[in-house]
């Protein structure tokens, strides 16, 4: 049973006014000593101290959180010396290069990462400016296909076609351009397919072949060394209007921007691109489905097949 202090004191102190009556002062004297020093020993052992309170955890059922498996980033060109915003002429260093017998086709709606290997399609495949088909090519895409971070060498004759439009095109670098580095084969009234940064130098004639109808978005890319950086089929057999945007863009050393048929409604619009050393921006044409030579009509005029601004 624990008996509190105070009545322990209590009782003490009636005990000590009954000694001292019978003791004397001396006796009182010593007493008190030997009391307080039992008081402080008694404070001493009742202070509480804290124990440590081991908490018994309830295994509760664990949650497994999936962990998204992150693959490790492929190295990408940094901007360098002549660059517009997102734009590089800083063309990547391939780890290695893959000689195709056959293009790589890319199926409708999937995406294909070159991890910035260099394809091409063997020693001598490149004929100049003699008009090769999709077979020729180094990759092809089917409709709303999409490829990344591929190189494409010097031996090739056609680098990259789009057979029904909506491909989109990322970081695809083009060393040296032989016939023509991308083509769209077919592309429907409405669609829309993409070019995002990359480049391409070392072109005698086209670097983007709009053959299809639709537009062609061209962003952040580097053209060096061209002869047209895009141009809209002038006398395919089937003529529609057709669309090219290109923006943040760096280019340089080349005869034209972009080409297009003023009397099918073409229009092409140039905004915010660094040009250096380039004859003409944007030039018109009187484009036909005879298959003769398209005559010229404007160049370097703005008007409604051609907006130019930031240039």
């Amino acid at each position: 049973m624990r008996i509190s202090i105070s009545l322990v004191l209590s009782a003490l102190i009636v005990g000590l006014v009954s000694a001292e009556e019978h003791h004397g002062a001396g006796y009182y004297k010593k007493l008190s000593k030997s009391l307080a020093e039992a008081g402080k020993t008694s404070a001493v052992q009742n202070t509480a101290v804290p124990t440590s309170t081991k908490s018994s955890s309830t295994k509760s059922s664990s949650t497994k959180t999936s962990s998204t498996k992150t693959s490790a980033p492929v190295s990408s060109p940094t901007s360098g010396s002549g660059s517009n915003g997102s734009a590089s002429c800083k063309f990547p260093t391939a780890p290695k290069t893959s000689s195709l017998s056959a293009p790589i086709t890319v199926k409708a709606g999937q995406h294909f990462d070159g991890g910035y290997v260099r394809y091409d399609r063997g020693s001598g495949a490149c004929s100049g400016q003699s008009e090769g088909g999709s077979s020729d090519a180094v990759f092809v895409l089917e409709k709303g296909a999409s490829i990344s971070n591929v190189i494409i060498g010097a031996n090739q004759a056609e680098g990259i076609h789009c057979l029904e439009g909506g491909c989109k095109l990322n970081s695809i670098w083009w060393e040296d351009v032989c016939e023509d580095a991308f083509t769209v084969k077919k592309q429907a009234a409405g669609d829309v397919t993409t070019i995002t940064g990359g480049g391409a130098k070392n072109a005698d004639d086209k670097i983007i072949q709009h053959n299809g109808g639709g537009k062609i978005v061209i962003d952040g890319f580097c053209a060096q060394d061209f002869g047209k950086l895009y141009r809209s089929c002038g006398n395919c057999s089937t003529m529609s209007k057709r669309e090219v945007e290109i923006k943040n863009s760096i280019v340089s050393g080349g005869k034209s921007i972009c080409g297009v048929n003023s009397n099918y409604g073409d229009v092409c619009t140039l905004n915010n691109i660094d040009v250096s050393s380039v004859k003409e921006t944007c030039v018109t044409y009187k484009g036909n489905d005879s298959g003769d030579e398209p005559s010229k009509i404007s160049s370097g005029v703005e008007n409604a097949s051609c907006k130019i601004s930031g240039i």
